[in-house]
Order: structure tokens, then C-alpha cells, then sequence
């Protein structure tokens, strides 16, 4: 147990990013309501979730987490979480067979509601309200009465989180994510993409090998890694009276857990040391993960990890770079080489989306794939140069056809932005542009296979 913690300890410390509440009673009540509902998540799966990531932080790993950036109320429905859920099994099975390795499928979603600004109002015309912080929070719409917190939302986020992870569990385990099923996850609008077809062209390989197994009596009715797939959901711990309201004790150790979701992330601008985000988050038993950028000395990361995982456990703590393709060769190598130096274990998971935003000549926010790509080609880079292992990557992503970010073989110009910007917040990529990203990690994956003494790819699974 965390020495000096409670779930509510970090209503002591500093605080950043959180909204005022104009009514403290009418917060009370709802998260008093929080309190009493049924666990999202549970301990086990969280320590089981632990346990594979600490094979990835050994290199033996690789950990794909990817999703919204922010879960929005009006674009709940099945339809878009299925699509989500496709796009990111393809990315897992390209990346499986390239790598020759197990991928650790995380997603943004089922809890991805609430997001730090950077200003806490907005200004339009003459009028200043509230910055739109996710719909746990507050309304997209600006308008003075959508913009005020309501804490009734966190109840209606519990409620969307809980249905969301129904249909994905059922997706996970009821045969959907079934390898005979590969060919059949392609999206309509990527069908005749270049990356739609170098998928297919993998399908038929896969296809050929689960032909042979059976052939061999090996089929995916008496092999239940080829009918599912372990499935997890994340998203940053930002709103902590939330984050509080759902930690419980696991009866099987005693240990608290966040049981919001598997794995929570502290952001960077809520990461200091002293203050309540780091304080919640140490006391949970949750793999937890830490966004770090250019901003980031090597002492003070040092002093975050060893807040945060102590005991120096294996899967207990992720770092999520995010550095900007300009950035990372200058910044990321003295971490790597100070983590290495002071002998901490952790996985190294690249963020190339938020160093890479940029506001396009027609007002637009997007990233270039371009950019995300080389930063992520840096990262891969850098590490083998470092002698560490690139653990893994983290996108902001959706399985819609979306115009939010440039570039990429289909060639979206600035131009095209406006024709279906759906975004919340940040900018995605859409399931195309998702898809042609997983096979250029996978070409690395495989340039990082060949170096090492060949094997022949053993079909177990996504």
C-alpha cells in the first residue's frame, strides 16, 4: 500500500486543469451516487493488463493504444465503436506478423472524456466562456449555460463507458476478433486505398497459414488465442473527483484500484511532482502511464518514477513521449540514457500526434502525416541506437472517414479539412491513414526482427 494515500488524499495538494463546480453540494451528491455503482473494470484484469506490459517494457511486447481524442456523448452508437474496434484489430495483426510478437491492444475509449486546455475560457466576438473541457464536463456548444460545469454529466460518462465496454468484451470474446474473420475487417472506404490493398494481400498470407494449421489440426475451435483477443481501455485521469469515485479496494489483496479503466494516464500538463494528479495516481495498483515532452528534465522524470512505481515493477509505468518531429532527436536521448543509467524499468510508448499540430491556412487545427510519421520513425530510431526497446505507440484515432489530418497516400490537402471535420478537439487520424501508419511501424518491427537471430512468425493470436 502507498504510504500516506487514500483515494481522496489528493484533495490536499495543488491542483491544475480542473474545473470549478459552481454548486460544491450538487457535486457531493453525484459523486457520492459514483461511489455506489458497479466497477467498469476489475483488479484482475488490470494486473493482467500489468503483466503484458511488462513483457513489452523486456522487448517481448508490443503495446498499440490508440482511439478518440475525446469520447463524445452525440457519437455514441455501435456502428462507430465496431469500425474503431476493426481498425484496430487490423493495425494489431499487421503488427503481429511483421514484429513476430504479441500485441498489447489498448484503446482510448470508454472513459476518454475529459481533456486539459490550455486556456480555462474562451473568447468569441465580444463573449468569454468557459473552455470546452469534454463532455464529462461541459457542452461543445457556446453558449453561457452548456459551458458551465455539470457534474450530472460524470453519470451519463459512467453510463456510456459501461455500455461501450459491453459491446467491446463482446467484440473481444465473442468471436468477432476471430483470425478466420481477418479479411472481413477491412472498412468499405479503405477497400480500394494502398493500404487497403496491402492489407488484403496480408489477409491471403494469414489466410494460407490458418489453412495449413487446420491441415494440421490446429483451428481456432480448439485454440481460443485464434476466436479472441485481450482487450483494454484507457484514458487520462483528469476529472479525479471521478477518478476517486470509482477506485476500489480488490478483495483478493486489499490493494486499491482505479476501476475506471485499465490503464490511466497523467498528462502533461497536470505531471508535477507535488501536486494531485501524481498523488492520486500513485496510490492506484493500475498499469499507469506518464506523458513527457520537450519540457521534461532528466531529474525531474526520474523523481516522477519513482513516485509513481517505487518498488521499480515491470508494466507498472509507461512513458508516452511526445516531443514533435523537430524536437525528439535533441530531447528524448538524455531521458532514455537517464532511465537506463539509474536502472528503471519502464515502457517507452511514443505520442507522435500533440508535438505535430498545426493551424492550417484555413483556420483548421491539423497534424500532417508526414510529421507524426517521422517522429515516430525517430522514435523507433533513437531507441535503437540507445540500446532500449520502443515499446510502443499511442494515437489519437478514429475507424470514421475523416478529413482532420493532412497527408498520407490518399494525399488529404489542407483544402479537404472542411469536408468532414468531426473532431471534438484534437485531430485524428481516420481508419485509412491509422492503417498505412501500422505498416510502417511494421516495416521497422521487421528491420528490428531481422537483426536478431531469424525465426519463422508462430500464428497464436492477436
Amino acid at each position: 500500500m502507498a504510504v500516506n494515500w487514500s483515494p481522496a488524499s489528493w484533495r490536499e495538494k495543488p491542483i491544475l486543469q480542473v474545473p470549478e463546480y459552481p454548486d460544491a453540494k450538487r457535486l457531493a451528491r453525484y459523486e457520492a451516487q459514483l461511489a455506489g455503482f458497479p466497477p467498469l473494470v476489475f483488479a484482475g484484469e488490470a494486473r493482467r493488463l500489468k503483466a503484458e506490459l511488462a513483457a513489452v517494457a523486456d522487448g517481448r511486447a508490443f503495446l498499440l493504444q490508440g482511439g478518440d481524442c475525446a469520447e463524445s456523448f452525440a457519437e455514441h452508437n455501435a456502428d462507430n465503436i465496431r469500425d474503431f474496434f476493426r481498425v484496430l484489430l487490423q493495425m494489431a495483426v499487421v503488427l503481429t506478423f511483421a514484429g513476430s510478437l504479441p500485441v498489447v491492444k489498448v484503446g482510448r475509449i470508454a472513459g476518454q472524456f475529459a481533456k486539459p486546455r490550455s486556456a480555462p475560457t474562451e473568447k468569441q466576438g465580444d463573449q468569454e466562456l468557459p473552455s470546452y473541457f469534454g463532455d464529462i464536463i461541459n457542452e461543445i456548444a457556446f453558449d453561457p449555460e452548456k459551458r458551465f460545469p455539470d457534474p450530472e454529466r460524470m453519470i451519463k460518462a459512467y453510463r456510456q463507458s459501461a455500455a461501450t465496454l459491453n459491446l467491446l468484451r463482446a467484440f473481444a470474446q465473442g468471436g468477432y476478433a476471430n483470425l478466420e474473420h481477418v479479411h472481413r475487417w477491412t472498412l468499405s472506404f479503405v477497400e480500394d486505398s494502398p493500404a487497403g490493398e496491402r492489407y488484403q494481400e496480408l489477409t491471403e498470407r494469414i489466410s494460407e497459414t490458418l489453412a495449413f494449421m487446420r491441415a494440421c489440426g490446429i483451428s481456432s475451435e480448439d485454440t481460443p488465442k485464434l476466436r479472441s483477443t485481450e482487450f483494454y481501455t484507457s484514458h487520462e485521469a483528469l476529472l479525479l473527483g471521478y477518478e476517486e469515485a470509482l477506485t476500489r479496494i480488490d478483495s483478493t489483496t486489499g490493494e486499491w484500484y482505479g476501476t475506471s479503466g485499465h490503464f490511466l494516464w497523467i498528462g502533461e500538463r497536470t505531471r508535477q511532482p507535488e501536486n494531485a494528479h501524481i498523488e492520486f495516481c500513485r496510490g492506484i495498483k493500475n498499469p499507469i502511464g506518464v506523458k513527457i515532452g520537450p519540457t521534461t528534465e532528466p531529474d525531474n522524470l526520474i523523481r516522477l518514477i519513482d513516485i509513481l512505481n517505487p518498488q521499480n515493477e515491470a508494466g507498472r509505468l509507461t512513458l508516452i513521449t511526445r516531443f514533435g518531429a523537430d524536437a525528439i532527436g535533441d530531447g528524448l536521448p538524455r531521458l532514455i540514457r537517464k532511465v537506463q543509467g539509474e536502472g528503471r524499468v519502464v515502457v517507452w510508448s511514443s505520442d507522435p500526434m500533440h508535438g505535430n499540430t498545426v493551424k492550417a491556412a484555413n483556420g483548421y487545427k491539423t497534424r500532417p502525416f508526414e510529421r507524426v510519421l517521422s517522429e515516430l520513425e525517430s522514435f523507433m530510431d533513437i531507441h535503437e541506437a540507445e540500446g532500449s526497446h520502443a515499446g510502443g505507440v499511442h494515437f489519437e484515432m478514429t475507424g470514421q472517414d475523416v478529413t482532420e489530418c493532412t497527408g498520407g497516400r490518399r494525399k488529404l490537402r489542407e483544402a479537404d479539412l472542411s469536408s468532414r471535420y468531426h473532431t471534438h478537439c484534437d485531430p485524428r487520424l481516420n481508419a485509412d491513414q491509422a492503417l498505412e501508419m501500422a505498416f510502417q511501424i511494421a516495416e521497422k518491427l521487421k528491420n528490428r526482427r531481422n537483426l536478431a537471430v531469424p525465426e519463422i512468425p508462430a500464428m497464436t493470436g492477436i
